[in-house]
């Protein structure tokens, strides 16, 4: 559907450079007997460039196709008023990019899920504390297992303050059904948790399917979460909530701790377990839930995964299924001084196989920004079961 839209829009572009063509005289065209004027010429080529460049965006950037699209869509309508009669059926392919240019457009409202997410995190930040904490040193690593003590060293916590927030951006892909692993959605995802005062993670996924925009929105605050997905900002697709979504967004909020903001493990309630060399076992409390996890590491001492039978699979919000949830991670990489895996996957184990239903490449990270003066920036405008 995406593949035909762009075609479409490309197709469409391409038409229009017989009006170029007809205005500057490169070409005799005997569909387009009225004369066309430069003028006039110059809007047919800006709207064949317009609309080449909206079929490009698609892919390259699927919620960023509308900024040459609609530009495009007014130079196309009024070029096709200047030459009516010939060039008059060009009105119904402007039709049909309207609508989806329509819900795009929708998608950047104020009530959206990315104003959502830009309000819940500025309260959050304004309320927090200016003071980044004391700094991590070697002896608050005293009481930590072997393999969680090599880990954070190798983060780079000891030395750094101590974690109260960290706001991430990653680009992803998103792979709906095992069955259709080719049908991969590209998004855009920025989140920010917060480990200080109320605990919370606030997550948003931003992406196109089909040429329709959708968000995805996560808020895990207290023990209650919730995970709401939208078409255009206008089409409600998934609103899960309830004890499943609870338990589920504590292993991932624990998940982040541990990939993420590793120096936040530091003030958590969690009972580790040593394995053996390699692996961990943990169990961590936050806000009357208890879940349980295992970490494990390389030879170096680097995390390469996190695996939990405590998380929900739920692709509907309605019927939950529990699997073996994993997240491989690894491509280590220096964040402004702070190591961390760069790339991600997060897979169900089923038992007819792994599922990989996701994959993450992280971009940027910040720590501490509620004690930081600089502006916030707003959320990611996209294309990035039980939630990510």
């Amino acid at each position: 559907m995406k593949l035909a839209f762009a075609i479409l829009l490309a197709a469409h572009g391409l038409v229009h450079l017989l009006g170029f063509a007809k205005a500057f005289g490169l070409a005799e065209l005997e569909q387009l007997r009225r004369a066309i004027g430069r003028g006039y010429g110059l809007l047919w080529l800006a709207a064949a460039l317009g609309f080449v460049a909206a079929a490009v965006l698609l892919f390259l950037k699927p919620t960023g196709w509308w900024v040459a699209a609609l530009p495009a869509l007014v130079a196309s309508q009024v070029a096709i008023v200047g030459s009516w009669r010939e060039a008059r059926f060009g009105t119904v392919p402007n039709v049909v990019a309207t609508v989806p240019l329509v819900l795009t457009l929708a998608s950047l409202g104020t009530t959206s899920f990315a104003s959502s997410y830009a309000a819940e995190v500025q309260a959050r930040l304004a309320a927090g504390t200016a003071d980044e904490g004391p700094v991590v040193t070697e002896a608050d690593l005293a009481a930590l297992p072997p393999p969680i003590r090599t880990y954070l060293r190798r983060a780079g916590t000891v030395g750094r303050p101590r974690v109260r927030d960290v706001e991430a951006r990653f680009t992803g892909e998103m792979h709906p059904a095992p069955e259709a692993p080719a049908r991969s959605v590209a998004a855009e995802i920025v989140q920010h948790d917060f480990f200080g005062g109320e605990p919370a993670r606030v997550f948003l996924m931003t992406g196109a399917r089909f040429g329709l925009p959708f968000e995805a929105y996560h808020l895990f605050r207290g023990p209650t979460a919730t995970m709401q997905v939208r078409v255009a900002s206008l089409f409600s697709a998934v609103d899960a909530r309830g004890p499943e979504m609870d338990q589920s967004e504590t292993v991932t909020f624990f998940n982040d701790m541990c990939i993420l903001a590793p120096a936040s493990l530091l003030d958590a309630q969690v009972q580790w377990r040593v394995l053996d060399p390699r692996s961990v076992a943990a169990t961590f409390s936050h806000a009357g839930h208890t879940i349980r996890a295992q970490l494990l590491f390389d030879g170096q001492g680097d995390l390469v995964g996190f695996e939990s039978d405590d998380r929900f699979q739920s692709a509907d919000g309605k019927t939950y299924r529990k699997y073996r949830w994993s997240t491989p991670v690894g491509d280590y990489r220096d964040f402004g001084g702070r190591r961390l895996a760069a790339r991600a996957e997060a897979t169900w184990l089923q038992p007819d196989g792994p599922f990989v239903y996701a994959r993450f490449a992280l971009h940027a990270v910040r720590y501490n920004v509620g004690a930081r003066a600089e502006p916030q920036d707003a959320p990611a405008r996209l294309s990035r079961g039980a939630g990510r």
